[in-house]
């Protein structure tokens, strides 16, 4: 089956979708589908991307093409309207557009890995749906709660109950009033401190954390949620100019353009540049920018002192939702935001929750009840915080979690003995039943299952007949365990998504020992994480979970989770991968 990856988007979280793109082309399963990279700009375009443009390290070192961005980095919208004619021509240096009625002439199924407005608020699945394709994900009503912060947690008290302060404040009625008026009114109605959030951005995008009694702080923070930055004549004199529009520009740091300057829509950072020059050259004292995608209202929550978690749910084949286990996100920052949750290392991961086994079966029990409640399908992860009482808090349900090789819903469904390559065969299957659903083209997508499912078993039915790689890593010192670890993990994944081969994890302990893993344990933090586990210790919330996703891990892998087992030698592989300068195998060398 030719599935279309749509990977970009005009949402300003395209950089984590263009990483999700990477790793569905990377890990989906050669030996059932064709990937197909579509690549979707700033301006909504559909491209059928030059596939080695995929392994860019960034959107903007391809497109637009370096002869369009001249002395900054930009995205698509900075060009401005485009004609047809223009459009193509820049386009055809990185692929060829399509446009969504010949959709089904290159794909059978669109993969949806973006991110964001428009992208999973339910805009391009009604789009898909229009045309007859089968798309991943929650339907439209899922996918639209799932974008709406504050709709969320209305549906979410009425599910389970939800015993947090929350208040919404208008970007007019916050211009209309008094800030320190609109302040006191805030803090008596949610205490201090508290988070603000722009409600229909995605989970990391647009969150601001309010500690201080400081009206200064306060107004800085909604305006940072409603994409609203102002610059005085004093700070513009004195930054360097150059940098200052290339971070407006750069949308994990700036508010993105085009942007409205004092009601003038700018679209590029050199025209963003001469302009903040004429102003601030006649008696302006302030200019202001406003996102041409600005907010139009914040949500304010008061702030929870808690261990932070996230808890994906996906469905059996059947459609019984399952919570998996919870993991603990321990941050060394103060908001688990854009740049802490993709672009650091400050956070670790642990699961489950650190705390007794009720405690996480609350946990479980609170995410799968909203998921049923708010008809999510498919897969949600849902975040949330655990208090000291006890007491279960969540929030920011997401309909598309992140998809890099070592996100938090790969690293859960691994606890069930599924690697990424067949999560993604999962939420492809499960996308399928779940479009039957809702009764359209019920027919068609009947076939389409039917023939998947098939070509699923025939593929879990001659696994055990392919080539056995051992991908062996770890080491004598804890210094090369963790660098093998991450060449192991490369390796494992690509010869997983591969139709020839069955990779086995060995890890090689201080003493020399080969312990053959589940694989579970490659998707633990670190190698010393591993290390901790290699007893054969299952804590009973994810041996109860396992139980409870048996049907799920056995339609896509034909075998539940084995243990930990200590193997004296290598014969029984028909190839080996040394994955450390310092591991030598006795084996056939696959090449890499």
């Amino acid at each position: 089956m030719k599935i279309g990856i749509f990977f970009g988007g005009p949402a300003r979280e395209r950089e984590i979708s263009f990483a999700g793109g990477k790793t569905a082309m990377e890990n989906i399963d050669k030996s059932l589908f064709e990937p197909v990279p579509v690549f979707v700009d700033g301006c909504g375009n559909f491209i059928l991307l030059k596939p080695e443009l995929v392994y860019a390290t960034s959107i903007r070192d391809f497109y637009p093409p370096k002869s369009y961005q001249g002395d900054y980095q930009i995205y698509s919208e900075s060009l401005g309207q485009l004609s047809d004619d223009e459009l193509d021509t820049m386009v055809s240096a990185v692929g060829v557009r399509v446009t969504p009625d010949k959709f089904a002439e290159h794909f059978k199924f669109a993969f949806i890995a973006m991110h964001g407005p428009a992208c999973e608020d339910g805009s391009i699945q009604g789009l898909l749906e229009w045309y007859g394709m089968p798309y991943s994900g929650p339907s439209l009503m899922g996918s639209s709660i799932g974008i709406d912060k504050i709709a969320q947690n209305d549906l979410i008290k009425l599910a389970i109950g939800l015993d947090k302060k929350t208040t919404t404040l208008t970007r007019a009625y916050f211009e209309a009033n008094d800030s320190d008026v609109v302040f006191e009114e805030i803090k008596a109605s949610v205490g201090l401190p508290f988070v603000v959030k722009a409600p229909h951005q995605g989970s990391s995008i647009g969150v601001a954390f309010v500690k201080k009694d400081s009206v200064e702080d306060f107004e800085k923070a909604v305006k940072q949620c409603l994409f609203i930055r102002e610059v005085s004549e004093n700070e513009w004199s004195n930054v360097d100019k150059y940098e200052f529009v290339q971070r407006m520009a750069n949308l994990d740091e700036g508010i993105g353009l085009p942007v409205s300057l004092n009601g003038e829509v700018v679209y590029h950072p050199q025209e963003l540049l001469e302009k903040l020059n004429n102003i601030f050259d006649g008696t302006t004292q302030t200019a202001s920018l406003i996102s041409m995608n600005s907010e139009d209202a914040v949500l304010i929550e008061g702030f929870v002192k808690g261990q932070e978690f996230s808890c994906g749910v996906i469905q059996t084949p059947d459609c019984e939702s399952v919570a998996l286990p919870p993991t603990e996100i321990i941050a060394a920052v103060e908001v688990f935001d854009f740049k802490a949750k993709y672009q650091s290392s400050a956070t670790r991961k642990k699961i489950p929750v650190d705390t007794s086994l009720e405690n996480n079966q609350q946990i479980q029990h609170d995410v799968k009840a909203t998921f049923d409640a708010l008809k999510f399908g498919v897969c949600t992860r849902i975040d949330g915080f655990l208090t000291p009482d006890g007491r279960v808090i969540l929030h920011d349900p997401n309909t598309i979690p992140g998809m890099s090789p070592t996100s938090l819903i790969f690293k859960q469904m691994a606890e069930i003995g599924m690697n990424v390559t067949d999560a993604i065969t999962y939420f492809i299957r499960q996308s399928i039943r779940e479009r039957i659903r809702v009764g359209k083209n019920t027919f068609k997508f009947q076939q389409l299952l039917d023939k998947l499912d098939l070509d699923i078993a025939q593929r879990v039915a001659i696994l055990p007949n392919r080539k056995k790689v051992a991908v062996v890593f770890g080491g004598y010192s804890l210094e090369n365990q963790e660098e093998s670890y991450v060449k192991a993990r490369k390796a494992f994944g690509k010869l997983a998504a591969s139709s020839d081969y069955l990779p086995i994890p060995v890890f090689v302990t201080e003493d020399g020992k080969f312990h053959q893993l589940p694989i579970n344990l490659m998707f633990k933090e670190f190698a010393e994480d591993i290390v901790k586990l290699l007893d054969g210790t299952v804590h009973p919330l994810i041996v109860s979970t396992r139980k409870n996703a048996e049907s799920i891990t056995l339609h896509f892998t034909g075998k539940l989770l084995e243990n930990v087992k200590i193997i004296d030698t290598l014969t029984d592989f028909d190839f080996g991968v040394s994955c450390g300068d310092d591991l030598a195998i006795d084996l056939p060398v696959l090449a890499q």
